[in-house]
């Protein structure tokens, strides 16, 4: 008997476990070796690793991973937590002080639709295609948080596909700009300063935010509440402690949480199937298309302005915090050495981030009755 218990593991071992293996060290070479996105993928890596030794008992009831499911994705704890974090890191007011931003924002959530659109003409059903179309957001915890609910079953790919695209966004971007703007375009300067920003109006913004999106968009509520719930601490300058808390402590070991949960989820049995494929390529269909339709809206901008607003600044709509905003300053720079149009990205940058939780939202909100 004590024979059998051992060898066990073994002979329930598959070549569908250990090409999961496979997949999960690959996400810890990336992480450690190539610095990709290092604080998620290297625990999603593991727990990739861990979900697929057979008879652990680790997804079984009681055990950990189990418990996690049960206590931070089912219940869609471990995104909101994070979202605090998101807030108290962020700072609007590039976004305060040049207001047209949040045009460049809503445009850029163009891929999440159509995406969607594209993933049910392939025949995904409608739910599980808004959680392809969600890995537009550019944006990790809304994709989670959206998935969860609206297709559980698809969220390792979901969540490892948004994660892994927003680290190469400064592969991703740069074609796509070069090919949508012209040389003189992309030469455009822009005004490096603008209006200065109260705090009291930093400290409205958040407040305002929350009811004006939690009304247009009720089920984005619980993402908007959190995020701005950060930023009204880190704005308020009263609770010093919980802000730097929320940005370090909370943020980290909700990480950690979150990436082993998520690993957890990507077994053999669940991951390895042809719709797993699909949905990498969709995703980097929605993060290719909210990039055009950035740019697009930035030469819209651009001809409209008298060609005071170079169009790049349109690609950092993306939620994609703050890689897209320093890619844009980048090629910027690159066009011409006097351009500086960082602060002008972020403030399109963190207009993405409001616009994807509220593009979340909405699909909640049509579609969540489906799920």
């Amino acid at each position: 008997m004590p024979w059998k218990e051992l060898l066990s593991g073994p002979l329930h071992f598959t070549p569908g476990h250990a090409l999961m293996m496979l997949i999960g060290g690959i996400l810890l070479y990336l992480a450690i070796k190539k610095g990709v996105e290092p604080v998620l993928l290297l625990p999603i890596g593991l727990g990739i690793i861990l979900a697929n030794i057979p008879l652990s008992g680790m997804e079984e009831e009681g055990g950990i991973f189990y418990l996690l499911k049960k206590v931070g994705l089912e219940t869609e704890v471990f995104p909101l937590f994070i979202f605090i974090g998101i807030g108290a890191m962020i700072d609007f007011g590039p976004l305060l002080e040049r207001p047209y931003t949040v045009l460049l924002g809503a445009a850029a959530q163009f891929g999440i639709f159509g995406t969607l659109l594209v993933a049910v003409a392939l025949g995904f059903p409608l739910n599980e295609a808004a959680a392809i179309g969600i890995i537009g957001s550019a944006d990790g915890p809304t994709s989670i948080y959206v998935a969860s609910i609206l297709a559980p079953e698809m969220l390792g790919p979901v969540a490892v596909a948004a994660y892994s695209y927003m680290a190469l966004v400064p592969v991703i971007q740069p074609p796509i700009m070069r090919l949508l703007t012209t040389d003189a375009e992309r030469k455009i300067r822009m005004p490096t300063r603008a209006w200065s920003v109260s705090r009291t109006t930093k400290v409205i913004f958040p407040i305002v935010a929350v009811v004006v999106t939690g009304l247009l968009a009720p089920k984005a509520t619980p993402l908007i509440g959190m995020l701005m719930f950060g930023n009204l601490m880190r704005e308020s300058g009263v609770v010093g402690r919980l802000s730097h808390t929320a940005e370090n402590e909370l943020v980290n070991i909700v990480t950690i949480f979150l990436g082993l949960t998520v690993g957890s989820t990507m077994s053999a049995a669940t991951f390895l199937r042809p719709d797993t494929i699909l949905i990498f390529a969709m995703g980097i269909v929605a993060f290719s298309l909210d990039t055009a339709a950035g740019v697009m809206f930035g030469k819209a901008m651009c001809y409209l302005s008298g060609r005071r607003v170079n169009p790049l600044i349109g690609a950092a709509g993306v939620s994609a915090f703050p890689m897209s905003a320093r890619v844009v300053q980048k090629m910027g720079l690159k066009a011409n050495p006097h351009n500086h149009l960082l602060m002008h990205a972020v403030g399109a940058n963190t207009a993405g981030q409001i616009a994807s939780v509220v593009a979340g939202g909405t699909l909640l909100a049509l579609l969540a009755g489906l799920s």
